[in-house]
Formats: C-alpha cells, sequence, structure tokens
C-alpha cells in the first residue's frame, strides 16, 4: 500500500513560483523540479523537465537517459537563447515497479531523503555503488558538489552525473523529495522529527514541513512530497 502527501508554496520573499512536481500514484512516479532563469523562464524549464521525463519513461526509456532527455528539451527550448540569462531546472525523481521495487535519481541541489528503521538517510551516490549501507547508523555520504551544482539545460546533455539508485520496498520505508526551500531552512535534524510523525497522514507531514519551513523565513520556493510504502 502506498500513501502519499505533496504542496508546494511560493514563499515569504518570491513573487512566483519556478517550482514543478508531479504525484502520480497511479503509476508510482514522483518528481520534484525547481526552475531558475527568473518568472517565466523558471517555470518553463522546471515544467519541461517534467514532462520530458515523464514522456521518456513511459516510453520505456531508462531514468538515466530519460534525465539527458529532459536536458535537451530545456536547451532546445527558443527561451533559452532569447535571455542573456539561462534557464534551467534541477530535477528529482522516484519510480516504484510492480515488482515493489524502488528507482532514484536526482540533478542539481532538489534533495531525495529515505527513511528506513528509524532514521533518515540523505540519498546520495555512495548507495548506487554499494559503498554506503542503508542499514548502518553512521553519517552517509552526501552528494558530490558538482552533481548538486549541475542543472538540466545548463549543463551540456552529455556532462550530466546522474547514476540512479535502486532497491526493494520494504513496509515503513518513506522517500521525501524536496526542493532546496524546505533544505535552506530546516536541517536534517527537523526533518526528521517531522517525517517519523507515525501519528500524522503522509500529507499532515508534508503540511508540516511547509509549514516549518515558513517559520524560518520562507526564503525560497517550497515544494515537498512525502511517499510512503506500508
Amino acid at each position: 500500500m502506498i500513501e502519499h502527501g505533496h504542496a508546494t508554496h511560493t514563499g515569504l520573499r518570491r513573487a512566483h513560483n519556478e517550482d514543478t512536481y508531479r504525484a502520480d500514484a497511479e503509476h508510482g512516479l514522483w518528481l520534484v523540479a525547481d526552475g531558475m532563469g527568473g518568472h517565466a523562464r523558471g517555470e518553463v524549464a522546471s515544467a519541461l523537465a517534467i514532462d520530458a521525463v515523464v514522456t521518456a519513461l513511459d516510453a520505456g526509456i531508462g531514468m538515466a537517459d530519460a534525465f539527458r532527455r529532459a536536458g535537451a528539451a530545456i536547451l532546445a527550448h527558443p527561451g533559452q537563447r532569447s535571455a542573456s540569462t539561462p534557464m534551467g531546472s534541477t530535477l528529482a525523481a522516484l519510480k516504484f515497479d510492480a515488482s515493489n521495487g524502488y528507482e532514484l535519481a536526482w540533478i542539481g541541489d532538489s534533495r531525495i531523503y529515505l527513511w528506513q528503521h528509524g532514521s533518515l538517510l540523505r540519498v546520495s551516490p555512495a548507495m548506487a555503488t554499494g559503498e554506503s549501507d542503508p542499514d548502518a547508523t553512521e553519517p552517509r555520504p552526501t552528494t558530490p558538489r558538482n552533481r548538486a551544482t549541475q542543472a538540466l539545460g545548463i549543463t551540456p546533455t552529455l556532462e550530466l552525473d546522474i547514476e540512479p539508485v535502486s532497491g526493494r520496498c520494504t513496509p515503513g520505508m518513506q522517500f521525501l523529495l524536496c526542493s532546496d526551500g524546505l533544505t535552506e531552512e530546516l536541517d536534517d535534524t527537523r526533518i526528521a522529527a517531522i517525517v517519523s510523525r507515525t501519528d500524522l497522514a503522509a500529507q499532515e507531514c508534508v503540511d508540516h514541513l511547509v509549514l516549518a519551513a515558513l517559520d524560518a523565513g520562507g526564503r525560497d520556493n517550497i515544494t515537498v512530497v512525502l511517499v510512503r510504502f506500508k
């Protein structure tokens, strides 16, 4: 059984929301994109990223190549050449398959967290290579700087550092996808304290996360998607 919650908020200091997200439990796909390039351009970039990945995955294309197609779609957009500031987007993706497997991929500073066995893990490339034990209690490596600073539509397509992480879902596992509007305001300890609230529904946890980020300053657009596997 899957339960999910999702929300986006412009924040307290921005006039427009350049984040875009998709929450599709029926097809087992959740995406968060944070656009950049200014009003209308950031919104376009994040929407293009989401649409391109969905189209590619629906066509049976793998996650890494789907991300590259998203980057190519943004690079090819006419708006990319009509202004001095390039437009681009981060992207975080979670996909479930019919056999309860999961696949995660991301680019830029939007994050994916995994809640398992009472602890919050920030998903890192080490998980893809088996270097990080998801059951360990020690802090894991975080995303390398090059991946955190890359962006679809800005980094050349062939230079995108995309290394999906896959595994098997187990009861009690939770996945949190978010734009940096959340993580700029809340540290991992605060996020974990809210995600751990099993007395709350997934949507209630999402609402609490957004409100906590707003209370902490709300300096950027905030997008949060929480998926629970029961």
